[in-house]
């Protein structure tokens, strides 16, 4: 039972990754049998895997078909971003209260603030082949603005909320950064960001999370409107979520 278990939790993760980094586009049919061929495996893990994803709103079910990634929604792009900016500009606050009082959440966002500086004069410098290599080392600072967000808000409860979104979120930045204009705005708003949280300026960390989510939302929008196919991605000009 212990293997199946653990068997089950690698096809898991190996799918989400699959599903975040968009290599399973959405609308793409799940076939037990063929990922079970594909990643070692029998049908049992496969399936524990597939309704795991399901639950977490990765994977759609339709009657009598296979199992789907789950589409894009336009409709349902801007309900996460109404739901993310209601609860991490609430956790920015938080955090930027924390740096007051908990030294290691200031030295946090002091490291990760210099950081984001070596790369942003790294990047600049770089051609612009050098720059469309250099997306996951951008990816990878933003990740550890978003996990020390979570890491060192007040409200366990808020913390958990947020990172239950992540895989959703995580899919969709592939699509919401399409450029180097778009990516040295994004790194920008984050300084913004940690700037205020590290002067403990609560409101401002807050507006300025707000701030960064408006337009990450925009530009995803105009993404997936203006040529959305250019990924392969099945995208749903509806308002369902």
């Amino acid at each position: 039972m212990a293997r199946a278990t653990g068997k089950s939790e690698a096809v898991y993760e190996r799918l989400k990754q699959d599903i975040e980094s968009l290599r399973l586009k959405p609308g793409a049919k799940l076939s037990e049998i063929q990922l079970g061929e594909e990643l070692g495996a029998s049908r049992t893990p496969v399936r524990e895997a597939i309704r795991r994803l399901s639950r977490e709103g990765l994977v759609d079910f339709a009657p009598g078909e296979l199992a789907r990634v789950a589409a894009i929604s336009l409709g349902g792009v801007r309900s996460l971003f109404e739901f993310r900016m209601t609860l991490e500009s609430e956790a920015a606050a938080q955090v930027a209260a924390q740096t007051q009082v908990q030294e290691r959440a200031l030295d946090a966002f002091q490291q990760l603030l210099s950081q984001l500086e070596m790369f942003e004069e790294s990047f600049r410098a770089m051609d612009a082949a050098q720059q469309a290599r250099s997306f996951q080392d951008f990816y990878t600072l933003t990740e550890s603005f978003d996990q020390h967000i979570i890491a060192f808000c007040r409200n366990p409860y808020l913390a958990r909320a947020i990172r239950e979104m992540r895989s959703q979120s995580l899919r969709l930045r592939h699509l919401s950064h399409t450029g180097p204009s778009r990516m040295l705005t994004s790194l920008d708003e984050h300084r913004v960001m940690i700037k205020a949280i590290v002067n403990g300026d609560s409101p401002a960390a807050a507006a300025a999370c707000r701030h960064h989510l408006t337009q990450t939302l925009q530009a995803l929008i105009d993404s997936l409107i203006g040529a959305p196919y250019e990924a392969g991605v099945e995208v749903r000009l509806d308002s369902a979520g």
